[in-house]
C-alpha cells in the first residue's frame, strides 16, 4: 500500500523548493498509484491545497510554536507540518486524530523523535485552542487568511480596494469550473448542449462568448467520447475572447508567436474554417507536439506548427494579416487554476517586463500595411498590461489602438481594452489589446 501523505510530501518539497509545477509530478505518481489500484484524490487534494494554501498553513503554525525559532526552522520540515494542518484545517475526508498520527508517525520517519514530539505538541495544541486572530492590518489579514505574498495583495488592494481583494482572494482558493470551446466545424451549440444533456452532463452557456459553455462536470466532460472526437476543446472563456477580438476571417494570413499549448491557435483554425495560413511558433518541442495532437483531434487543416524560439523566426517581413503575441507573463489571473504561480510570480519581474517589450517589438515588424496586432497575456499586473501597450504606442506612431468593444461585449473592456476580472467575470484574469498598422 502506497503511504500517498510521504508522496505528497514529496511532491510539494519539489514544488516550493525548486520552484516545478506540480501537474508533472502528479500525473506520473498518480499513473502509478492507478496502476497499483489505488486512488488518486488525496495525493491530488493534498499536493494542489498545501501548495495553495502555504502562506496560512505557516501563519496558523506560528501561532502555535515560538515565532522567532518557526522562522528558521528548515523548508523541508515545514512542508510536512503543513501537510499535517492542512488535513485538521481544510478536510473533512481525514479524521484529525488520523491526521495527527499520521504526521507525526512520518515526522519521526523522516526526521527523528524528536521532530515527531515537536509535531504532535504543535498540532494537539492547536486541536485543544483552534480560534486564529489574523493581524490588523488589511493587506496583512487577507495575505495570511487567503495565503497569498502580502506586496501583491497591497498592489490589488490599489487597483480594487479592500473588499474586492477579498473577493479576488475568495475566487482563487475556490475549485474552478471548467470551460469548453464548441468546435463549429463539427457541431453546433445547440447540438452539443443536446448531446451532453443527453449525457447528464450539465453545462451552462457563457454570457461573454458564443464558443462557451462551462461546466462542473470535469471528469465527465474529459472522458466522454465527443471530447476524444473533437467536437469541444477545454479553454478559458478569458482565452477564447483574445482571439475573438483579433477577429480572424477566411483566408487570413496569421502569425501565432508564444503559440503553446496551441488552445488560441486552434479556436483561430475552427473560426476560419480551415481555409488561410496560421503559422504557430513556440520554442518548446514538448508543447509543440501537444498543439499538434489538438491539431489532429481537431481534424485542422491549416495550422503550421514549428518548435523554434520567437526571436529567431524569420525571415522579418511585414507579411502577415495579423499577428497575435500571447507573451509568457507573470499568470497573476490563472491563479484558481496554477496554484504554485502565486508564490513564484514576482521573482523575474525586470527580465519579463524585457522580453515583453522585445515581444511586442518582434510582432509588430510581421504586420502588413492595415494590419493587425493583439498583444495579451494572463495576468492582472498593470506594468505587463496597460504600461507596456502605451510605451510601445508612444515610440510607434504608426500603430493606433483599436476599442475592444468593437469585437466583444462592453463589460469585458476596459479603456479600450480586454480587461477580465475573475471576481467579476468568473473567469481567468486576461488583458489583451489590438493594434491596427495604419
Amino acid at each position: 500500500m502506497t503511504n500517498i501523505r510521504k508522496e505528497a510530501y514529496t511532491i510539494i518539497v519539489k514544488v516550493l523548493a525548486k520552484n516545478v509545477f506540480s501537474d508533472k509530478l502528479l500525473e506520473r505518481m498518480s499513473k502509478r498509484l492507478q496502476d497499483a489500484g489505488e486512488n488518486a484524490n488525496l495525493l491530488y487534494m493534498l499536493v494542489k491545497g498545501v501548495i495553495k494554501m502555504r502562506a496560512n498553513l505557516d501563519y496558523v503554525i506560528s501561532q502555535y510554536t515560538d515565532a522567532s525559532k518557526w522562522e528558521n526552522t528548515a523548508l523541508k520540515i515545514k512542508i510536512l507540518l503543513y501537510l499535517g494542518f492542512y488535513q485538521l484545517l481544510y478536510t473533512d475526508s481525514v479524521p484529525d486524530h488520523a491526521a495527527v498520527d499520521e504526521t507525526v508517525e512520518l515526522a519521526k520517519k523522516l526526521f527523528g523523535n524528536k521532530i515527531g514530539d515537536f509535531f504532535n505538541a504543535v498540532m494537539r495544541s492547536y486541536l485543544r485552542k483552534p480560534q486564529i486572530t489574523y493581524p490588523a492590518d488589511p493587506a496583512k489579514r487577507l495575505a495570511a487568511e487567503y495565503s497569498f505574498p502580502v506586496e501583491m495583495v497591497t498592489t490589488w488592494i490599489s487597483y480594487w480596494g479592500r473588499d474586492n481583494t477579498e473577493l479576488l482572494c475568495m475566487y482563487f482558493n475556490d475549485v474552478p469550473a471548467l470551460h469548453v470551446r464548441i468546435n463549429t466545424m463539427a457541431t453546433n451549440k445547440k447540438r452539443l448542449s443536446d448531446y451532453l444533456s443527453r449525457r447528464n452532463i450539465k453545462v451552462t452557456p457563457s454570457p461573454a462568448s458564443q464558443a462557451v459553455f462551462t461546466s462542473d462536470q470535469v471528469h465527465d466532460i474529459l472522458s466522454d467520447v465527443a471530447f476524444l472526437e473533437g467536437y469541444y476543446s477545454v479553454q478559458d472563456t478569458s482565452a477564447v475572447m483574445v482571439v475573438e477580438l483579433l477577429d480572424p476571417h477566411m483566408q487570413n494570413s496569421i502569425l501565432d508567436l508564444f503559440a503553446a499549448p496551441g488552445g488560441k491557435a486552434t479556436y483561430m483554425a475552427e473560426i476560419m474554417a480551415n481555409t488561410g495560413e496560421i503559422i504557430a511558433v513556440d520554442k518548446f518541442p514538448n508543447k509543440i507536439k501537444r498543439l499538434k495532437q489538438a491539431i489532429e483531434r481537431l481534424q485542422i487543416k491549416n495550422i503550421n506548427a514549428i518548435a523554434e524560439d520567437a526571436f529567431h523566426y524569420g525571415p522579418v517581413a511585414p507579411a502577415f494579416d495579423k499577428v497575435l503575441l500571447d507573451v509568457p507573463c507573470s499568470g497573476w489571473g490563472v491563479f484558481q487554476k496554477k496554484s504554485e504561480l502565486r508564490w513564484q510570480a514576482g521573482q523575474n519581474m525586470d527580465e519579463l517586463l524585457k522580453l515583453q517589450e522585445n515581444a511586442l517589438k518582434l510582432g509588430a515588424s510581421f504586420v502588413k500595411k492595415g494590419g493587425y496586432l493583439v498583444y495579451s497575456t494572463c495576468t492582472l499586473n498593470r506594468q505587463e498590461n496597460q504600461q507596456q501597450i502605451e510605451k510601445f504606442l508612444k515610440r510607434n506612431p504608426g500603430f493606433v489602438l483599436v476599442p475592444a468593444d468593437q469585437h466583444i461585449p462592453a463589460e469585458y473592456t476596459e479603456n479600450g481594452y480586454l480587461q477580465t476580472i475573475p471576481f467579476k467575470h468568473a473567469m481567468d484574469g486576461a488583458f489583451a489589446a489590438k493594434l491596427q498598422k495604419i
